[in-house]
Formats: C-alpha cells, structure tokens, sequence
C-alpha cells in the first residue's frame, strides 16, 4: 500500500472512533487509563530496552547531549509517565462541562458546553514520554490521537503506543482512538499536513525548523509550541539571595528544556552587588555567560561579550545571555523584543514593579519571585501536559485537559420563533 493510502486510512480511522468516543462515561475513561499506567510499569523492561537503541543511534550520530538528555528513559522516567497517567485519571473530565448558562428573554435557555475537539495530530522530537502524555490527555478528553515522533526516537514512542494500544483493545474500546505513524520518512509529515479531512488539529512539538515546517505546510489548524527564551529580571528591590537561588535554579537543574532561563536582566543598581556572586556560582557550574559591556566590565572580563543574536538564542545548554538594564519597564521592553511569549519572571519586594511586570510581560506565563522551570503541566496540577502554547488563540501556557477541548452550543426552547 502506497503512504499516501496507509495515511488516509490511518485518520480515517482515527475519525471514525471519535463518535462512540463523545459517549464514554468519565469512569470508563479513568479504568483504561488507570490500566495504562499498571501497563507502562509491568513493561517497564521492553519500553526500557527500546530506548537502548535509540540511545545508540543518536550517540552514533553525534547528537547533542540536550537532545540525548531529552531521548533518555531510566526507571524514573517511566514511573513519572506512569504516574501521569494515574493523575490524568484523577482529573475532572471536561466533557461536558457546561461552561456558561444564559436565559433570554424569550425563555430559551443557551448553554455553552465543553466538547472533545475530534483527531489531533501531534508532530514531536526526540522525547518518547511525549507519547504516554499526549495519549492520556487527548483520551481522557475524548480525541483520538495520531502521533508522529523523531527517527531518533522512533523505537521508544512505538514500543510505549503499542503497549498502549493493547490497553484500548482489551478495554474494548474503538483502535483508532490511538495511532501511530511507524514510518521514519520525512514525506509522512507532508501527507498528514494535508488530511483536513480527517484531522482537526495539528501539534507540533520540537525545534523551530519543525514547527516552521508544520506552520507553512499545513492545511489544517496549528497551535504552537514555539522556544522558550525564557528571562529573569533580578530588580533592584530584589532578595539578592533568593534572586540568586531562582537565577540558578532556572538556568542549571535542567538546561535542556525549554522553560529554563536562556536571559538574566538586572537592573543597573543592582548589578555591582549581585553579578560578581552570581557569576561566580554559574561559572563553577559550567556555565558560560555572554554579557552586555557592564556586566563585562562587572566580571573584570570574565565572560564573553554578547552580539544582539545572542539575546534571542534558545541555548538549551549550559550558556546564558545577560544584561544590565535600567529599570523595570526597559525590562519588559527586552523580554517583549528578545523573548519567544514563553515564561519570564521577576524578582522583586517592590509591590508596584511586580505588578507593572506582570501586566506588562506579553508572555503566555509570567511570574513573580519564582523560577520559570515551574511551567509545566504537572505543576500546574493539569496531570500532564501536550506543550507549552506560545500562541494566543484558542490555547496559551501548558496544554491540559481543557485546552483539548472546544466547545458548542446547546439550546433549549418550548416552541419559540424569531420574529
């Protein structure tokens, strides 16, 4: 069979479970993701073996270790995917949920009521846990879901989906419900851009050659989960020691992903007191700064020298940009010109300059005295996440349950006409 017609009838089948699928209660939902939890644990050792090989074909081609970092599975990693589907059982179902109650004048009363979105194709790199996420959210709010992973981590995403898909059958509940596309040729990404008939919306999740791609090729509705430069502004009203504990805890715990801090602003009167501490903390981390002409002159030459390109680099790695800035609204001017509408926090005990931050950041999460590594499904109590929405329509921040979900019209009469 040609991939033009394995495709077609793949999201045919994808659309055709999506019907009985309107019907299921939340207590047959929650079994089988319950199941697949108990299942994702018991198979532990097939999931883990799968990625052994992926792990030897990235390490033979020379990938970057963010990109190996992100392809690993170990024993946590499994139970946390496990664990996520668990807690996606034990969210509130959406479906159904009536969302806003109006009564006319004339008597009829409209609701305006949650309903599952239909065939979502999500188009992701290099982690295979994206697979486990992506299922149970999309089940538990009543799509059915068509995967397409990175070749590198091809062997993990299919040994996770079909373990998956043997929950389904023996839930016997509709198989198209969970799909896979197997094939590692690029023209398989080309064809499913094109099946609007079928397919409602598209995700994509990975670099920005990806997400580029999807945006420029698809017929069929996209949402975005673009790069995170993230940014901590360190005010002049801050806690220096917990400006340096966040700054840290953004920049090193995890510098691979894309809620890590990629820019550190600090205002101007507070650079001389805070930089040479936190420059040294960063350096005995391993990591290598880029700095404006101050911070520069701060260090005694201690960092590079940034080039404008650098304030907008998603580094993904062990490098940061920084800036000294003059004052909190010359901050949100930078994160609102550098950054990526990803997350961006301010560290401050001034009441007016956070407020005047978190009004004036145009980023899908911005805080206030705390880390931006918080942005993530799971700490945001969502179970799971599908990505990070850098986008404004429909779905903004962490993709859970709710943003799966669109909604229609109920409306109820007792024999009312427009006149």
């Amino acid at each position: 069979m040609r991939l033009q017609d394995e495709l077609v009838k793949l999201a045919k089948g994808a659309q055709a479970a999506c019907a009985p699928m309107r019907e299921a209660t939340a207590a047959v939902k929650n079994k089988a993701l319950c199941s697949m939890s108990e299942e994702i644990l018991r198979r532990k050792a097939v999931i883990l073996k799968a990625n052994l090989k992926d792990l030897a074909a990235a390490r033979r081609r020379s990938l970057s270790p963010a990109l190996i970092d992100r392809l690993i599975l170990d024993g946590g990693r499994v139970r946390a995917m496990a664990d996520c589907l668990r807690e996606v059982a034990g969210l509130a179902d959406p479906v159904g949920e009536v969302v806003k109650e109006i009564r006319r004048p004339n008597g009829l009363l409209i609701k305006k009521v949650r309903v599952p979105i239909g065939v979502i194709a999500i188009i992701y790199e290099s982690r295979p846990n994206v697979a486990a996420d992506c299922i149970g959210l999309c089940f538990k709010s009543g799509n059915s879901v068509i995967l397409r992973g990175g070749s590198e981590a091809m062997h993990s995403s299919l040994a996770i989906t079909r373990i998956l898909q043997g929950v389904i059958r023996h839930n016997r509940l509709p198989a198209g419900l969970i799909n896979i596309v197997a094939t590692p040729r690029r023209q398989a990404v080309d064809i499913l851009l094109k099946l609007d008939d079928y397919i409602d919306l598209v995700i994509p999740r990975g670099g920005e050659g990806l997400i580029r791609k999807v945006e420029s090729l698809s017929r069929i509705p996209v949402i975005k989960h673009y790069k995170g430069v993230c940014h901590t502004y360190v005010d002049e009203w801050a806690d220096l020691n917990m400006a340096q504990k966040i700054c840290f805890n953004a920049k090193v715990q995890r510098p691979g992903v894309c809620n890590a801090m990629e820019s550190m602003l600090v205002h101007r009167k507070a650079a001389a007191r805070f930089l040479p501490g936190m420059l040294r903390e960063f350096k005995a981390a391993g990591v290598k700064v880029r700095g404006c002409p101050l911070t520069y002159r701060i260090s005694r030459g201690a960092v590079l020298m940034a080039r404008d390109k650098d304030y907008y680099t998603e580094y993904l790695g062990l490098a940061l940009s920084v800036k000294v800035v003059d004052n909190v609204d010359a901050a949100i001017r930078h994160i609102n010109l550098y950054g990526t509408h990803h997350s961006d926090t301010i560290v401050s005990e001034n009441g007016g300059n956070v407020a005047r931050f978190l009004r004036g950041v145009d980023s899908a999460c911005v805080y206030a005295n705390a880390s931006t590594r918080f942005t993530d499904g799971n700490q945001f109590g969502m179970g799971a996440e599908i990505g990070i929405s850098t986008g404004k329509l429909h779905a903004r921040g962490p993709m859970g349950l709710e943003e799966l979900t669109t909604y229609k019209y109920l409306i109820y009469g007792n024999g009312q006409v427009r006149e």
